[in-house]
């Protein structure tokens, strides 16, 4: 395992037109790239996770799981405007030699993966043998598919959609203005908006989890109990934990870039865009009981993809269920991966 850090030496156009200076992007590898350069795995993370993808998703990555650093070269990069090592807009405004803060200029998705992509250029990979992610790491695994700008073998898209829903940007503006609600939020320094990001990551804790979850690990044993609830302590103390790690400018600036997402934006219709997937060995999950991205947002990106392949992946945790129920899709993934291994490998020697 090690982390770097990329540093582009030209601008960086965004798709609003304007440009980010000293562009840096942080990025964790695993494991070495073979030979035929064939054995590429990358992951895009979700919206405050890293780029250290053997700590926020053990199960499915790790020495001994099914993506291990044994047999392939595991790639991950932070992400455009996240604290982690990538410019965002804690990073240093060249023309002012100060932070950004909200003078950040605002990203997509695109410009998320458009920086993925100079990371692989870089890197002098031209091809990916698996391309995976979830929620927001969904979003770019099929913006890249769908920006033709590299090879990809298998897409393996999880608890996603190909245009983020009215439902889904509401839940974000709900937390945006708990964000804003917190007059400290403007200020110019790197711990403002705490408050409100406490209560914003309160909010999405209600979307990433489910009614179910809550009454089977927040319920109460004592009857006469009137206040000081475990399901308040748990919506408190998750608020905390997310303030001690992560900042509220890239967490506004993030959800704005989730919003943003549309395969369709200046290539025609979404059904079009998925349909020139159709060279690509394509795997398509949804858990029923998620309620930010329901089932039928991974069901219609599936119908649309020729040959797409689409599992439920039932889970009492919701939307978080891709990064818990890692054995379920130990297998799921496994097992897609085997039935597309030799097609997979006689395309690599065509290309050859």
């Amino acid at each position: 395992m090690s982390l770097a850090i990329f540093e582009y030496d030209q601008d960086f156009q965004l798709e609003s037109g304007k440009k980010l200076k000293n562009l840096q992007i942080a990025y964790h590898t695993f494991g070495k790239l073979n030979e035929d350069k064939s054995n590429v795995i990358w992951v895009c993370h979700a919206l405050t996770a890293n780029s250290d993808v053997f700590d926020w998703w053990p199960g499915l990555f790790g020495p001994h799981e099914l993506f291990n650093d044994q047999e392939y070269f595991i790639i991950c990069a932070n992400v455009l405007g996240s604290h982690y090592g990538t410019t965002n807009p804690l990073s240093i405004d060249p023309s002012t030699n100060e932070p950004y803060y909200l003078d950040f200029p605002q990203f997509t998705i695109r410009d998320i993966v458009q920086a993925h992509q100079l990371l692989a250029d870089n890197l002098e990979i031209y091809e990916i043998n698996s391309l995976i992610g979830g929620s927001l790491g969904g979003q770019q695994v099929l913006e890249w598919a769908a920006s033709k700008t590299i090879k990809i073998h298998n897409l393996i898209a999880i608890g996603t959609n190909a245009f983020f829903s009215p439902w889904g940007i509401a839940f974000n503006e709900s937390q945006r203005l708990a964000l804003t609600a917190d007059p400290s939020f403007y200020d110019r320094q790197a711990e403002a908006g705490a408050r409100g990001l406490k209560a914003a990551r309160s909010i999405a804790l209600l979307s990433y989890r489910t009614y179910n979850a809550y009454c089977a690990t927040q319920v109460e044993s004592d009857p006469e109990k009137t206040d000081q609830y475990k399901a308040s302590s748990y919506q408190d103390y998750q608020g905390d934990k997310l303030v001690k790690r992560f900042n509220a400018l890239s967490y506004w600036y993030l959800t704005k870039a989730m919003d943003s997402h549309h395969l369709g934006r200046n290539r025609g219709s979404v059904e079009e865009v998925l349909h020139q997937l159709q060279d690509i060995n394509t795997l398509v999950i949804g858990i029923p009981s998620d309620v930010l991205f329901p089932p039928q947002e991974q069901e219609f990106i599936a119908k649309n993809i020729p040959n797409a392949e689409y599992y439920e992946l039932h889970s009492f945790f919701g939307h978080d269920g891709f990064l818990i129920e890692t054995k379920i899709l130990t297998q799921v993934i496994g097992t897609f991966l085997e039935k597309h291994k030799n097609k997979t490998a006689n395309q690599l020697n065509l290309i050859q």
